[in-house]
């Protein structure tokens, strides 16, 4: 067993295998798209490649960031990497509100100054990009890990072009049967917002995680009560502090006990629930028997790791 892979080694393997993948195939059609809205004067193709270009950068700073993050620990990192990733995501998303931003920007103009759309090679790269779009998204969403922020920010990404050829051969469609031009900028638009909606979801995840905040799924009040009617010798738990680093949960946190025979025992048994029930597989426990008197043991107190300064 001395060279067994952890899951997580497996895990990291095959997202980056998966970004390498996605990254070709977008990266290689954005350049077509690119093209072609410009040959068509097509908005809704530009924004798609707008899009593509952001999701090729997506893809590249998530496949970095996974590189990085199975780097070992050392003395001056003692996490490795890992945070890596969460600033990756958290740059993508940022590209993302932009990069809408200037979409929804042009499509006002052009309501103002109505451009002329060649239908058809739009409709034809919209349909490519489509395609393209698709084997994209595929390649990031097969397989059951995946968990990883980032691979979700690209998948993200990925799903907001693949809107956006949807939205591209619908206008297609309408230009060609009506010659009705304002589609374009209208369903750019719509494409825009569609998009905006998860950067903000990712922005928010990504924040939260560089800010050391708790993870949302997690209920501090709740693990405490959970901890104390568990395990029989547990009294109280306070000074709970959770955080992310990468997709890792860590905690630090003190117990008071009754004096055990078997202190070791008892570490384990607190460590082993915390990783069964809760997943924490990165636990600092500091035992105390006598119970905490001091105006920090009422840290986070107030309900489920929500304390007042946690939002500033």
């Amino acid at each position: 067993m001395a060279h067994a892979h952890t899951p997580s080694e497996i895990t990291d393997r095959g997202n980056e295998k998966r970004l390498l993948q996605a990254f070709i195939v977008t990266a290689g059609f954005m350049l077509v798209e690119a093209i072609g809205g410009v040959v068509s004067g097509s908005l809704a193709l530009l924004a798609d490649a707008g899009h593509m270009l952001t999701d090729s950068a997506a893809l590249l700073f998530a496949l970095l960031a996974v590189r990085f993050a199975s780097r070992p620990p050392n003395t001056r990192h003692t996490f490795g990497w890992l945070r890596l990733t969460t600033l990756a995501a958290f740059v993508n998303a940022i590209a993302l509100v932009v990069i809408t931003i200037l979409i929804v920007w042009e499509a006002i103009q052009r309501f103002n100054h109505p451009q002329p759309v060649a239908g058809t090679t739009m409709m034809v790269i919209a349909v490519a990009g489509l395609l393209a779009n698709i084997l994209a998204f595929w390649i990031l969403h097969r397989g059951s890990e995946a968990r990883n922020l980032n691979v979700r920010a690209a998948a993200l990404h990925v799903l907001g072009d693949l809107l956006g050829s949807v939205g591209a051969i619908v206008a297609a469609l309408v230009i060609l049967t009506t010659g009705w031009t304002p589609i374009d900028p209208i369903l750019s638009v719509l494409v825009s917002c569609l998009v905006l909606r998860s950067a903000w979801r990712l922005l928010q995840e990504s924040l939260n995680e560089l800010l050391e905040g708790a993870p949302r799924s997690l209920d501090v009040e709740g693990l405490k009560r959970d901890l104390r009617r568990s395990v029989a010798e547990v009294r109280d738990v306070h000074h709970v502090h959770v955080w992310l680093v990468g997709e890792k949960t860590v905690m630090t946190l003190h117990v008071q006990v009754v004096p055990p025979h078997d202190h070791d025992a008892l570490l384990n048994r607190i460590q082993a629930f915390l990783q069964h029930k809760y997943n924490i597989g990165h636990v600092t426990v500091q035992m105390e028997y006598q119970p905490c008197n001091g105006p920090e043991c009422h840290l986070n107190m107030t309900h489920a790791g929500h304390d007042p300064h946690h939002h500033h």
